[in-house]
C-alpha cells in the first residue's frame, strides 16, 4: 500500500522532444529547456535523435554524424534520456514505447519529404504542446556563416548574427550557484566556437579533476587574433550559452583574457588546477608570453587527455568546405522548405482561429 507522501506526489511528466540536433547549438538547448519546463519541476526529458539516413531523405545531409549528435544531446543538462535512431515522423507508438505523456515542439511546422506534418499524430491525439522558438539561430544559418568565410584574415562572420542576448536568457542557462569552500575548482579557457563533441569530452575530463568547473570564454577580438581568418563563427554571447548548457560546466567567465592571470586564479575562488588539452597547441601572446605562465609557476597547470581530441572547430569547417556544393544546395533546399512550412503554419493558425470563432 502506498504511503501518504507517495499518494500525494504527482507522477513525473515524461516529455518527448525530437529532432536532428545537427551542429547542436544554444537554440536546440533552449528548446529542450522550454520543453522540460512545460512538464513542471519533476519532468523527465526524453530526447529522440534522428539517424543520418532519415535526415538525408527528408532534409538533406548532416554536418555531424549520428553518433556525434547523440553525444551532443546527451551532454545537455536538461536531457534525462536520449533515444537514438528516433523516427523522423513522430508517432504515438514511439511515444508510448518510451512512456512519454506529451510531445513538445517549437511554434513552427516541420514536414516530411512529402510535405506532411511530422507531428500530425500527436496533435490529433491532443498530446502535443508548443514553446516559442529561439530566434536568430539555426543550423542552416550557422552553415551559411561558414560558407561565407574566407581563407584570409578578415572581420569575424559572427558579426552577421541576428541573435539578441538578454540577461534573462543568461540567467535561464546559468546554474546560479557559487563554489562551496570545500570545492576543488578547475579552470579552463578557450574560444569554444561551434561547440562540438571534442569540446564536450574535454570539459568532461576537466570536470573529473575537481568539483566545480569554470570555463573562461574569450571575446570575439581575442578569438580572431588567435584563430585568424574570419573566426569566430559564433559571437561571444552565443558561445557563452552554448557552453553553459553543457552538464559538466558550473560557471563561465564572459570575455576571459587570453592569459590566465593571478586574478583568475583567486577571485572566482581558489583555483586548484588549470587544465589544457594534451597535444593541443596554444598561441603565445603578441609579446611572446606563455598564456599559462602564472599557473605553471604556481604548480597548478595540468595537461589532460580526452577522447575525440582530434575533433576541432576546423574539423567541422573542413566538412563544410570539402562538400561546399552539397551544403549550398542543402541550404537552398532548406530555405525553400521553410517557406512552404511557414505557409502551412499560417493556414493552421487561421483554421484554429476559425474553430475558436
Amino acid at each position: 500500500m502506498a504511503s501518504a507522501s507517495e499518494a500525494t506526489t504527482p507522477k513525473p511528466v515524461r516529455i518527448w522532444v525530437d529532432g536532428c540536433f545537427d551542429l547542436f547549438h544554444f537554440g536546440h538547448a533552449n528548446a529542450i529547456r522550454q520543453a522540460k519546463a512545460i512538464g513542471g519541476p519533476n519532468a523527465v526529458m526524453v530526447a529522440g535523435v534522428c539517424n543520418d539516413a532519415d535526415i538525408a531523405a527528408n532534409k538533406g545531409p548532416t554536418v555531424m554524424n549520428e553518433q556525434e549528435r547523440y553525444a551532443a544531446v546527451a551532454a545537455c543538462k536538461w536531457v534525462d534520456e536520449v533515444v537514438p535512431d528516433a523516427p523522423y515522423m513522430t508517432s504515438l507508438e514511439c511515444m508510448d514505447l518510451h512512456n512519454c505523456d506529451i510531445c513538445v515542439h517549437g511554434d513552427d511546422i516541420t514536414t516530411m519529404a512529402d510535405g506532411s506534418d511530422c507531428y500530425s499524430e500527436a496533435k490529433a491525439a491532443n498530446r502535443y504542446k508548443e514553446f516559442k522558438r529561439t530566434q536568430g539561430v539555426s543550423t542552416t544559418e550557422l552553415v551559411g556563416r561558414m560558407l561565407a568565410m574566407t581563407g584570409e584574415r578578415a572581420s569575424s562572420v559572427s558579426a552577421t548574427s541576428t541573435f539578441l542576448s538578454t540577461s534573462t536568457r543568461l540567467a535561464q542557462f546559468s546554474n546560479q550557484r557559487d563554489p562551496k569552500p570545500s570545492d576543488n575548482i578547475v579552470y579552463v579557457h578557450g574560444s569554444f566556437d561551434l561547440f562540438h563533441v571534442g569540446h564536450i569530452e574535454f570539459l568532461k575530463a576537466a570536470k573529473a579533476r575537481g568539483d566545480f568547473l569554470v570555463v573562461g570564454i574569450h571575446d570575439d577580438q581575442v578569438c580572431n587574433e588567435t584563430m585568424g581568418s574570419s573566426f569566430p563563427i559564433m559571437n561571444l554571447n552565443e558561445r557563452v550559452l552554448s557552453v553553459l548548457q553543457c552538464r559538466y560546466v558550473d560557471d563561465v567567465i564572459v570575455g576571459a583574457p587570453a592569459v590566465v592571470t593571478k586574478d583568475i586564479l583567486t577571485k572566482i575562488g581558489r583555483v586548484n588546477v588549470v587544465c589544457h588539452l594534451a597535444g593541443s597547441p596554444y598561441v603565445l601572446t603578441a609579446t611572446g608570453e606563455d598564456p599559462y605562465k602564472v599557473p605553471k609557476e604556481a604548480g597548478l597547470f595540468e595537461e589532460i587527455e580526452a577522447p575525440l581530441s582530434e575533433m576541432t572547430t576546423q574539423t567541422v569547417m573542413d566538412r563544410i568546405f570539402e562538400n561546399r556544393k552539397v551544403y549550398e544546395a542543402r541550404n537552398r533546399k532548406k530555405q525553400e522548405k521553410a517557406a512552404l512550412e511557414e505557409k502551412m503554419l499560417e493556414l493552421e493558425k487561421s483554421q484554429k482561429a476559425a474553430t475558436l470563432g
